[in-house]
């Protein structure tokens, strides 16, 4: 048998390694956008949103009132850096209403 090492490491820390040795960071942040979308906005904003989805840097959201997506339209540079801000890394770059 081998020896067993006394080093702890944070249930969080083991995490980000297996994230990392395995590239799992761009599905990671596809989730973190989505569940970041829905908090941020709030249960308002949440209800009109048929589908969020990130590509590239890009995230795409999809709704479902047009009052709503020109509302969101005026603010695309707050909501981009308040999303990049909340997910701790440079994730979007551009945001797109459809």
């Amino acid at each position: 048998m081998t020896k067993r090492e006394n080093d702890s490491f944070s249930i969080q820390d083991l995490m980000q390694n297996f994230i990392k040795e395995n590239n799992l960071s761009k599905g990671m942040h596809k989730i973190k956008v989505v569940e970041t979308w829905n908090t941020m906005m709030g249960s308002g904003v949440a209800t009109h949103t048929t589908s969020v989805k990130l590509q590239n840097k890009t995230l795409i959201i999809q709704l479902n009132s047009s009052v709503l997506r020109e509302e969101l339209s005026y603010g695309k540079d707050k909501i981009i850096k308040m999303m990049n801000e909340e997910l701790g890394d440079d994730v979007i770059s551009k945001l797109m209403l459809v």
